[in-house]
């Protein structure tokens, strides 16, 4: 049994369930934090999708009460087949767009440079999103029209690209589009379920012959990293709903920029040597 290992996808789980709600990109932690750990083989590509999952069950366990009453509504309550059907519509763009680019993305993309600066970037449109005058049109996802949907589908989309954040390409993409902040963000966990079991199963599918070439402890990392992943993820939403209903976006803002400009410069003065540089 290798113990660092494990320790590394205990580690790596927890930073995903407490980034994956976040506007600051999980995916880009991961990459960041596996560059580090020196956890970047093939095998530490789909862990670190599969423990992406982790923290959408984590969403679904919180909001249960909200997903049952939505698929027990679905034959008869109009405002549940309205809301999933703004789901699907908000989905298929990222799902289209995904399986279109899905071998440049993990070719060219994911290595930490990129996401650092697409972590800078980021910041700086999500502070010029929290300057703009505010007016929320749209103060709950039920207010939502399937154009609205299919804007924030886009919006969600551009997060394909690691370092964006699917998080905070939708959130910041529904406040542009009027949602006030408590919808925006609802919206998007509610918008992250198909996505990100659906790029789980894509993922799975396309590495079917790693996985099922695995031994029991490759199976065990994948077990340690999938619970911390949960139990991160449980904590991070109930804090992140509090938090955003009446604040700023701008504190990610400046945490996404610190942090990228920090990468840049370990690779720049040679202090890291970064995998792809």
């Amino acid at each position: 049994m290798d113990l660092p290992l494990l320790f590394k996808a205990a580690i790596l789980g927890v930073i995903e369930g407490l980034t994956e709600f976040l506007p600051v990109s999980s995916t880009g932690h991961l990459i960041i934090f596996g560059d580090l750990l020196d956890y970047t083989d093939d095998q530490s590509k789909v862990f670190k999708i599969v423990i992406q999952l982790a923290a959408i069950l984590a969403v679904c366990w919180d909001y249960r009460q909200r997903i049952t009453t939505v698929l027990g509504g679905l034959r008869t309550d109009p405002l549940a087949r309205r809301f999933t059907g703004h789901l699907i519509v908000a989905f298929l763009p990222a799902a289209v767009l995904g399986l279109m680019f899905y071998k440049i993305i993990k070719g060219y993309l994911f290595n930490p440079l990129t996401v650092a600066g697409a972590l800078i970037a980021g910041g700086l449109l999500i502070l010029y999103i929290e300057r703009r005058a505010y007016h929320p049109r749209l103060n709950t996802v039920e207010d939502m029209s399937w154009k609205d949907a299919l804007k924030v589908g886009f919006a969600q989309s551009l997060a394909m690209f690691p370092g964006v954040s699917r998080s905070g390409a939708t959130i910041m993409g529904g406040l542009m589009l009027g949602l006030s902040r408590k919808a925006a963000t609802e919206f998007s966990f509610f918008l992250a379920i198909p996505t990100m079991l659906a790029a789980t199963v894509y993922d799975v599918y396309k590495n079917w012959a790693l996985l099922s070439g695995m031994n029991s402890d490759g199976y065990l990392v994948f077990a340690i990293g999938f619970v911390a992943s949960f139990l991160a993820a449980m904590v991070a939403v109930k804090a992140f709903i509090h938090y955003v209903s009446n604040n700023s976006f701008a504190p990610f803002a400046w945490y996404r920029i610190v942090f990228g400009i920090v990468v840049l410069v370990s690779w720049q003065a040679g202090w890291v040597s970064w995998h792809d540089a």
